[in-house]
């Protein structure tokens, strides 16, 4: 990188009104200078690739969706509640995203006037979420017992699951494609294999699981069914792969790249992972080193002992939060996807034991785990509630989403989601898979009661700092 240049961008969204034929050639140029823009909040995005409205990945198909119609810059790469509802209202309720095939509640929902697509689309505007349509898995080892489903719609044959568009940016540290996996394509001939459990399937590489999601997308959510060409696929992917997000600069901290820090979207383009890297359960695969729980050292030079610079309070509180993300212990208990993987009831880990990717803070080997968020005790009475039992032991469970086991019909499997990247938190909110938690307070809040910790005010605020930095 020879220079990079800094554009500051209140809003950013391109789009396009032209279908796109699947014979269609499209040029998209790679910069030879990367540029970075930021928004007001100070969420920046670093680009090889420019951002043209002849790029597919921005070319309307089908019902006249394209894919930053879910995935808008300004938004963190995804969409938020209040965009949405001023697309609602600029709108009239009528731009693309607001479809019936999951932009609505249920398929079913009357949209002839503007009232009647305010309801139809309240999961939409309220939470930033889409219905995904899931069957009961063949052969499952558990049945579904009951559905209280308040949009009157959802079956065996057609579970309604709302769930947050992921972002498509920093998609290049994937280990996992959407929130169940649906998409991480597995193979039995070559590819990523786990070491912590033998009977786990290898993984193809990301590009394979990004081009078919990416398939899957224009047919289902653009309902283009004749689908995209291979090249145009591949312009997509190349496209997402080559786009870098983090948070720039915060209104107290100021730039989070400066006295010795390493925030900023520059530094985070610059890292590179592995299949296996720090993994919690096996150790690094490629140095074979234990897993290490100092994740995050974006902001070790602002700690006291560390700088001879001066550092504002709000730096300082991102510094200890950093510290208090990769040390402060936490007591797991019952959560499937981890305790059982250790086969221990109680294991005293730490926020990076789940977000150990360094310094982007997913797994870098797929895992799914069940923290409680789908729990039907949680659950609002705008979501679908589902009775689900057991096929041998009778056991019952209440669930607003059964995640991955809608995919692999397994009874452990119920509630369990992948652990999503941390970078670019701060302008993406609301967050976990359903949107629930209304912002990193609420997410705080969460983990604090679920897991019994214990913070006080002062760390809340610390570990509020620091994640609203990455």
């Amino acid at each position: 990188m020879s220079r990079l240049i800094s554009i500051i961008l209140s809003c950013f969204s391109l789009s396009s009104a032209t279908a796109l034929s699947t014979a269609a050639i499209l040029s998209t140029a790679t910069l030879t200078e990367p540029i970075i823009t930021v928004t007001t909040q100070g969420f920046a995005t670093l680009s090889t690739q420019t951002m043209l409205n002849h790029q597919p990945f921005f070319q309307a198909v089908g019902n006249g969706r394209h894919c930053g119609s879910c995935h808008q810059e300004n938004q963190g790469w995804t969409v938020t509640p209040t965009a949405l509802q001023a697309r609602f209202r600029e709108s009239q309720g009528l731009d693309p995203i607001f479809r019936l095939v999951d932009g609505a509640n249920s398929p079913h929902q009357r949209v002839n006037t503007l009232a009647q697509r305010q309801l139809a689309y309240s999961m939409l505007l309220n939470y930033g979420v889409i219905r995904i349509a899931k069957p009961m898995p063949l052969a499952a080892d558990f049945s579904l017992v009951k559905v209280d489903d308040p949009y009157g719609y959802a079956n065996e044959k057609d579970l309604s699951v709302f769930r947050r568009p992921l972002p498509s940016t920093n998609v290049a540290f994937l280990s996992t494609v959407m929130w169940d996996g649906r998409e991480t394509q597995h193979t039995k001939k070559y590819g990523n294999c786990p070491l912590d459990v033998q009977s786990r399937p290898c993984y193809a590489s990301l590009t394979t699981s990004l081009l078919h999601q990416a398939h899957s997308a224009i047919q289902g959510h653009s309902e283009f069914h004749l689908g995209l060409n291979s090249m145009n696929l591949q312009r997509i992917v190349r496209f997402e792969m080559q786009h870098f997000s983090a948070q720039e600069y915060d209104g107290e901290a100021g730039k989070l790249s400066v006295n010795g820090a390493f925030g900023g979207v520059k530094a985070l383009s610059t890292l590179r992972t592995y299949f296996g890297m720090n993994d919690f359960f096996a150790g690094d695969y490629r140095t074979k080193a234990k897993f290490n729980p100092q994740v995050f050292t974006l902001y070790q030079a602002w700690l006291p002992r560390s700088t001879s610079h001066t550092v504002n309070a709000k730096q300082a509180a991102i510094a200890r939060g950093e510290v208090l993300f990769n040390h402060r212990p936490i007591v797991i208990t019952g959560v499937t996807g981890f305790n059982d993987q250790r086969q221990q009831r109680r294991i005293v880990a730490t926020c990076s034991s789940c977000h150990s990717a360094p310094n982007i803070g997913n797994t870098t080997v797929p895992h799914f785990m069940n923290i409680g968020t789908a729990d039907g005790e949680l659950r609002h009475l705008d979501q679908p509630l589902y009775t689900f039992k057991h096929n041998q032991t009778g056991q019952i469970v209440r669930t607003t989403d059964a995640g991955l086991a809608l995919l692999t019909g397994k009874w452990q499997d119920i509630g369990k989601f992948k652990v999503p990247i941390l970078r670019g938190l701060a302008a993406r909110a609301p967050y976990f898979h359903h949107g629930q938690a209304a912002n990193l307070q609420a997410v705080i809040d969460f983990y604090n009661r679920r897991f019994q910790i214990h913070f006080s005010a002062q760390e809340k605020a610390d570990l509020i700092a620091f994640l609203g930095a990455l």
